[in-house]
This record gives C-alpha cells, sequence and structure tokens, in this order.
C-alpha cells in the first residue's frame, strides 16, 4: 500500500473554518520539513471570533530548541555561506512573490487566527511582501569602510552576519511581524528560528513552507511553536544563538533582555507603549479626529503603536471629543471574516485584561463617553465595542498602563509646558504625535517629546522605510530601514600592515 503524504500546509490550512474538525498540524519547521514537537506535546489554535478551535498544533520545547538551532547552525556554515549577495536578494524576491501569489488564502487565514479585518489582513500580506523587497534591495549593498591610517596601512571594515538569529514575534501582526525581522536577518546574511505566538501560529507555519518553495536552502529558516516560558527561553539562552529580536510585552521584555544580556548576546526589543496624541488649539479638528479614529481602532487598538492618551487643549477638548466619539459610535464591530471595522481581541486573556481596565477606570471615577463593554447582541467571541474615557484619574491603571484593546483615554491641558509633562510622564515612550499648524511648535515640542517616533499631523506615518522602536520601558534597538538591517550584522576590521621597502637611491648593502 502506497503512504501518501499530507498536502502542503497552506492548502491543509486553507480549509479551516469551513466546518470540518480541527487538524493536527506538526508544526515543528526545520531543515525544510514539518515535525512533531519532540515530546508531542500539542497547542489548541482558536478563532477569537467565535472561540471554537482552529487547529492543534506542536507545542515545542528545549529539544526542539535545540534541533533547530543545530540545523540554523548548519546552513549558516554550509549552503546560505555560499550564495552570493545579489542571489539571496533573488531569493528575498521570489519568496515575496509567492506571498503575493497567495495573499488572498494567507489574508483569510490570518483574519481567522487573529480575529482582525479581512481587508486589514490583506494589507498586512502586501506589507509583507513590500518589507521582503525592500530587504532584497539592501543585499548585495551592504559595504564595508577604508579607514585612513597613513602611508604603511590598508585598513577596511567588512560586514559579516551575525550569525543564527532567533525571532520571538507577538500575535497582533504574525506574519507582518515575522517579516519585519526575518527579512533583514536573512538579507544580512544569517540564519533564523521564528517562534510565532502561541494564539496566533498558523501563517508563520506556510511562511516557512513558502521559503523552501522559493529556493532558500533547507535550514536557513526554522519555526518552533511554544510557549514563550518554554520555546521561548529555551531559544534565548540557546548558546548557538548569536541574537535575539523580541517583540511584546514590558516584563517578558524585561526577562528575554536580561537572559540576552546575560548570555552576551544582542537583543532589539520593542516593547509597550502609551501613546499620546497631542491636539493645540490651531489644529485641523477634523484631519485630528480621523487621524485619531485610525490610530486607535486599527487592529482593534491590538499595535503597540496606537493612539491610547488623547491630550487636548483646553479649547477644543469638548468638540474635539464630542466628534471624536460620534466617529467612534460609528465604527462596527464583527468577526473577521465581515470585514468590518473592529475584529474581536485575540483571545480571552487579552479580553479580560481590557475588561479590567475599563472597570477600574469606572471605579475610580472616569467619565465613560462610549462602549465599555461587549457590543450588544455579540455574547460569543471576544469582542469589546469602541470605548472612550474622560476625566481619568491619573494614578488608574488604564492611565498608566498599555490596555492594548479599542480603549481611549482623554486628558485636558493649557500650555506646552504642561502638555510635555503630560506627554513624557510615563515609562513608556514608543511613539508620540501632535496635531498643530504651527510649524515652528510642532518641530519644537517633537524635539522635547521622549519618544522613539514622533508623528506630526498624522498617525502610522512611515513605512518599510522609516526606522522604529522604543525608549525607556518601550524598549531599545530599532527596526525596520537601513537601520534594521544592521542588527543582524557584525563588523569585522581588517589591517594589513606593508613591508617599507628602502628608497631607490638606497644603498641596499649599507
Amino acid at each position: 500500500m502506497t503512504v501518501q503524504s499530507p498536502p502542503p500546509i497552506l492548502d491543509r490550512l486553507a480549509e479551516l473554518g469551513t466546518g470540518g474538525p480541527p487538524p493536527s498540524i506538526d508544526s515543528i519547521w526545520i531543515d525544510g520539513t514539518a515535525r512533531p514537537a519532540d515530546g508531542g506535546q500539542t497547542l489548541v489554535v482558536e478563532d477569537p471570533s467565535t472561540e471554537s478551535v482552529l487547529a492543534n498544533v506542536s507545542r515545542g520545547g528545549a529539544a526542539d530548541v535545540d534541533a533547530a538551532a543545530k540545523s540554523a547552525r548548519a546552513a549558516l556554515d554550509g549552503s546560505w555561506a555560499t550564495i552570493t549577495p545579489q542571489a539571496r536578494g533573488n531569493l528575498l524576491l521570489a519568496l515575496a512573490q509567492l506571498i503575493d501569489d497567495n495573499a488572498d488564502r494567507l489574508a483569510r487565514l490570518e483574519t481567522l487566527d487573529v480575529g482582525k479585518p479581512l481587508s486589514q489582513a490583506r494589507s498586512d500580506m502586501a506589507g509583507a511582501a513590500a518589507t521582503l523587497r525592500y530587504n532584497a534591495g539592501a543585499a548585495d549593498k551592504l559595504e564595508g569602510i577604508s579607514v585612513p591610517l597613513g602611508p604603511d596601512f590598508v585598513d577596511f571594515t567588512e560586514l559579516e552576519p551575525l550569525g543564527v538569529t532567533a525571532h520571538i514575534m507577538p500575535w497582533n501582526y504574525p506574519l507582518g511581524m515575522a517579516m519585519r525581522s526575518l527579512a533583514p536577518a536573512l538579507a544580512a546574511g544569517c540564519t533564523a528560528i521564528l517562534k510565532p505566538a502561541e494564539q496566533t501560529p498558523l501563517t508563520t507555519l506556510v511562511l516557512a513552507e513558502l521559503a523552501v518553495q522559493a529556493g532558500i536552502p533547507a535550514g536557513v529558516v526554522n519555526v518552533v511553536t511554544g510557549l514563550g516560558e518554554e520555546a521561548g527561553a529555551a531559544l534565548t539562552e540557546h548558546p548557538s544563538v548569536a541574537g535575539v529580536t523580541f517583540t511584546g510585552s514590558v516584563e517578558t521584555g524585561r526577562r528575554v533582555g536580561a537572559a540576552a544580556g546575560g548570555a552576551l548576546k544582542p537583543a532589539v526589543l520593542e516593547l509597550g507603549g502609551k501613546n499620546p496624541m497631542i491636539v493645540f488649539d490651531d489644529a485641523d479638528l477634523e484631519r485630528a479626529v480621523e487621524s485619531a479614529i485610525d490610530g486607535a481602532f486599527d487592529n482593534c487598538g491590538q499595535v503597540c503603536s496606537s493612539v491610547s492618551r488623547l491630550l487636548l487643549h483646553a479649547r477644543i477638548r469638548a468638540p474635539f471629543l464630542e466628534r471624536f466619539v460620534e466617529r467612534a459610535s460609528a465604527r462596527r464591530v464583527a468577526a473577521g471574516l465581515d470585514d468590518a471595522d473592529l475584529g474581536p481581541l485575540v483571545s480571552a486573556a487579552q479580553h479580560d485584561k481590557v475588561i479590567g481596565h475599563i472597570e477600574s477606570a469606572i471605579r475610580d471615577g472616569a467619565r465613560l463617553c462610549l462602549g465599555g463593554g461587549r457590543p450588544a447582541g455579540m455574547d460569543k467571541g471576544h469582542f469589546i465595542a469602541p470605548t472612550v474615557f474622560d476625566e481619568v484619574n491619573p494614578s488608574s491603571p488604564i492611565a498608566r498602563e498599555e490596555t492594548f484593546g479599542p480603549v481611549v483615554t482623554a486628558f485636558g491641558f493649557s500650555d506646552e509646558a504642561e502638555a510635555l509633562a503630560l506627554a513624557n510622564g510615563l515609562p513608556y515612550g514608543l511613539v508620540a504625535g501632535i496635531h498643530t499648524a504651527d510649524i515652528d511648535r510642532a518641530l519644537r515640542f517633537a524635539r522635547g517629546l521622549a519618544a522613539g517616533s514622533v508623528w506630526i499631523n498624522g498617525w502610522f506615518i512611515g513605512g518599510v522605510q522609516a526606522p522604529t522602536g522604543g525608549i525607556k520601558d518601550s524598549g531599545f534597538g530599532r527596526e525596520r530601514g537601513l537601520a534594521g538591517i544592521h542588527n543582524y550584522l557584525s563588523i569585522k576590521n581588517i589591517g594589513v600592515q606593508f613591508h617599507r621597502q628602502a628608497n631607490a637611491g638606497d644603498d641596499a648593502s649599507a
């Protein structure tokens, strides 16, 4: 009897949500093939719109991480090292084309896994392909420098791959965040081990499969699905891993950073944000409101760089909030495949956290302007209506901690000094925004803001070309742009001293 191989992972996952029983997927991807976890354990992947089981995947641990690290190291020293930088770039372009070719199926899978509206998932797929193309173009342009030491020396630098890199990703943009660090790592010549969030591993598995189809050698891209405290911790501590990239909470980021520092390996950490949008009294209110709506409720507020605090000049506070609440109340909430404005939160745990913040704000005396819980008639799924608070107690958790949901708090100020103190008064420093018609004020104020990115008269400004990252408790290091590629490069200095020859007129026998 002939034993038939299972269909490719994307083909199997494309059937999710069509009514059949949830499949069990071997999701430890090592050396170009899928296998079960070494210990045989599994994880449940849930559809946050319905709370039904989508699939069961492998729960990897230290043994699986070790196998992935050996595979990545062998590829780094073998087939991947023999490929020219231009050829690496061409392989990334081929992977980008495969993502474009499968964009609809990938977007549907991302929507089922995360809950986000389908149109937003399609945009994520386009962004992943664009990230690959940007980094592909840089692969053969990573040049060293010549150092002028004088006539007796030649001194220069070469940029070498950092080595085997670990990528521990969040659940809000699974494929997009994977690509944000994977693409520059591959462009730099590194190999990689991806650890997707346990809630949202599915498109990362397809990514590994597509990488092989694109011609990227086996072992260059490996995936270990599992829990952070098991697979993630093992990755950070593994001696073959030369560098770690992590996006997630401040609490987990501290542990990752401490473990990487103890092992003397570099880490890039993008952590939480409690991002202020400061609106001055000369701002274009309509433009500022639209910008705030997009910034607050895109991806159901599950974005590190979401607008979470509105700092409003006293003269425009009331009219701004009136417009903002009116626009927010019109945002439609539905299952991701229904492609409304907002989908559900990713999990029951995240839903409970956001509800906890809302309830504590009400207890602390905040004025609830809109929302405050589940939308009417939506008893199933992890849904929360767009929620707006004013007159928030500054010591309330909702005023000081990252909520990571469709919840916005409003505060007033009377002058620039008060606005700057409010904006900089928390330990976060990821993003801040300014709306004003006065360019002098905008640039002056931007220099005073303690944030890795400052956006003026807009939100979510930038793209794959623009470096992003935080300061203070929001992490360190920069991703995207050319700065992002340098996370995965090591500088080697090479010096040559000439043998000094006698001058032509010298007597060599003297």
